[in-house]
């Protein structure tokens, strides 16, 4: 499905399946833990969902379980990559997202949650005081991959 973004940037969104592979240079993750919806407070843009680049000789799927743990000392019982966007820039590069649903087992205290202040655990997005929300929680395509995430059956709330 193509829209646009509140940037009125074109964004293709795909849903995926078991059969593909994530190829992206960013991920996202929308991690669920205990029947709660996992979510990271960033230090300068609020809560949002855990994710980021993938760095260089790592896959989306190794990029998402770092991110996740990095930002929130989440460990996955289970990793699903479900679906990916790409967002046409203004400078011609490449923005193409991995977004997997991540079940997660534990968690690990960490001493530095880098750019983030750790794990917070909300049932619907609408819980979180917009205050605190980063506009990445906001936006459409994230809304959509949740959306996608309750369809699929993975997540009730």
């Amino acid at each position: 499905m193509k829209f646009r973004d509140k940037d009125n940037r074109e964004v293709t969104l795909t849903y995926k399946n078991h059969t593909n592979v994530p190829n992206g240079n960013h991920v996202l993750s929308i991690p669920v833990y205990n029947d709660q919806l996992l979510f990271t407070q960033h230090k300068i843009r609020g809560i949002e969902f855990p994710g980021g680049k993938v760095e260089k000789g790592e896959t989306p799927s190794e990029a998402v379980l770092r991110e996740l743990y990095e930002e929130t000392g989440a460990i996955a019982r289970s990793c699903n990559y479900f679906a990916q966007y790409e967002v046409t820039t203004n400078d011609d590069e490449l923005f193409l997202k991995d977004v997997f649903f991540i079940e997660v087992s534990h968690f690990e205290a960490h001493h530095t949650y880098y750019e983030t202040n750790g794990p917070s655990l909300f049932e619907n997005v609408t819980d979180i005081p917009h205050e605190k929300q980063s506009f990445l929680v906001q936006d459409a395509t994230i809304l959509k991959c949740l959306e996608r995430v309750r369809a699929l059956g993975f997540y009730k709330n």
